[in-house]
């Protein structure tokens, strides 16, 4: 968490400089490794997740509480209006009586402790459950964030590469336009030829822009994911060239197994939450029985409410023993819809399985056919640069013509982006097999 906390506090220290700092001032160079370690210390997404989970150890906690005794001090005063009033038969007639007193006070400590509670057993293990929920959908989020940050990053790799690669194209185009400039002033090159020249040159521009604007976006994204500042100068440090040379080690140890899918995980959690769920709801046929005790002191006074106090003390103990005996088919029809709803998770399951598993198998073909067009696209670019040579060469000679040239360096430009983004396809590939199979290192299963 320190070094994490240093390398954003002097992100910051380099994004907050200001614009023209930024034009002078090196980026903070980051590595995969580190803008991984960093979303998932700082994403505020990742932060609310370890909330949830203390909220709900809290919760548990509170449910335990239900289990122990509960102790109150009371209090309670009551002033007679209206005395109520008794008549009696005499031998001489009737007799009128009133009875009670003006002022009636009443104090004292009252606790209930529960002795039989299946239901409330019951209930406890549900808290446990919950606990676990909440975690493993913090390994879920944690999974996605990661995935998440990884084909960004491999996103801005693969815009920077563009970039590299039109822009060496765009160089070579603008010497030749200067070459037949030259050769124009001298009488040598034709006017079309200078303005096809220029054409080319200009053709590429866009593209240099737009590849621009892509690693300003991604950029951006980027610093969101990993719950950095905006105005944080970074950049790679890293390029898909470095990631080619594991890739085939990693093929070939990859493990597709769903033990460790959060998915599935989730989904039984949310099976056996329903199993004790059902659990709960047996247990409400069951009798409780919980035990009360009182000590209290009773005052009754005539006139002034504050005045003539006399205290007498009394004290009870018991036991609340309760059957339920029958609530018009409540219980009967809340234990079914349990029941339904357990049996249903079976087939959700089964169904799940099934669609992971075919998420699996798409993404292990497309890392194979990545390889295979990463190996082809290799070849491909090895050829275009030697026919590139080869046109070069020839062109000097006056062997070949300006289009011939113009075409061997656009088919060489295309060989290299197309290598590139093989190798980014690989990349993204396995990082969503990682994501299916919940087996990225970076999070603890």
């Amino acid at each position: 968490m320190t070094y994490h906390r240093i390398i954003i506090a002097l992100a910051l220290l380099i994004g907050t400089t200001g614009l023209s700092a930024q034009t002078t001032t090196s980026p903070l160079m980051l590595s995969l490794d580190e803008c991984v370690r960093i979303a998932l210390s700082d994403n505020p997404t990742i932060r609310i997740n370890e909330m949830e989970i203390e909220r709900t150890d809290y919760s548990k906690k509170e449910t335990l509480g239900q289990l122990l005794p509960t102790i109150n001090f009371t209090g309670q005063y009551t002033r007679t209006l209206a005395k109520q009033t008794m008549t009696m038969n005499t031998g001489e007639g009737s007799m009128t009586i009133k009875m009670g007193m003006d002022n009636q006070h009443s104090t004292g400590f009252n606790a209930s402790v529960p002795i039989i509670m299946p239901t409330l057993w019951k209930t406890i293990k549900l808290s446990d459950n919950q606990i676990l929920q909440n975690i493993e959908k913090a390994r879920a989020n944690k999974l996605s964030l990661v995935n998440q940050v990884k084909n960004a990053y491999y996103a801005l790799l693969l815009a920077k590469d563009t970039k590299k690669v039109i822009e060496e194209n765009h160089s070579t185009a603008q010497l030749n336009a200067d070459i037949y400039q030259k050769k124009f002033e001298l009488g040598t090159a034709s006017e079309y030829d200078v303005l096809r020249a220029n054409v080319a040159v200009t053709n590429l521009e866009p593209s240099i822009l737009e590849a621009e604007n892509s690693i300003d976006l991604l950029l951006l994204q980027l610093k969101v994911l990993m719950g950095m500042d905006v105005r944080a100068n970074i950049a790679p440090s890293q390029s898909l060239d470095e990631f080619k040379a594991a890739m085939y080690d990693r093929t070939i140890t990859t493990d597709t197994a769903l033990v460790n899918n959060t998915n599935l995980k989730s989904l039984d959690l949310q099976t056996d939450y329903l199993k004790k769920a059902l659990n709960v709801q047996k247990m409400s046929w069951y009798p409780t029985l919980t035990g009360n005790a009182n000590y209290m002191w009773n005052s009754m006074s005539n006139g002034s409410p504050f005045k003539n106090f006399k205290w007498n003390p009394y004290s009870t103990v018991g036991l609340t023993l309760s059957i339920p005996l029958f609530q018009g088919g409540q219980r009967y029809f809340r234990q079914r819809q349990a029941e339904v709803a357990v049996r249903e998770m079976k087939w959700q399951r089964e169904n799940l399985e099934r669609s992971l598993k075919m998420q699996v198998q798409s993404q292990v073909d497309n890392i194979h056919k990545s390889l295979q067009q990463i190996e082809s696209n290799e070849g491909g670019v090895k050829q275009a640069t030697k026919a590139n040579d080869i046109m070069q060469q020839s062109f000097k000679m006056g062997a070949a013509s300006f289009i011939q040239l113009r075409d061997t360096e656009d088919a060489l430009m295309n060989a290299r982006l197309s290598y590139y983004q093989a190798i980014y396809n690989y990349l993204v590939a396995e990082s969503d097999l990682e994501l299916v199979l919940g087996n990225t290192h970076y999070v603890n299963r």
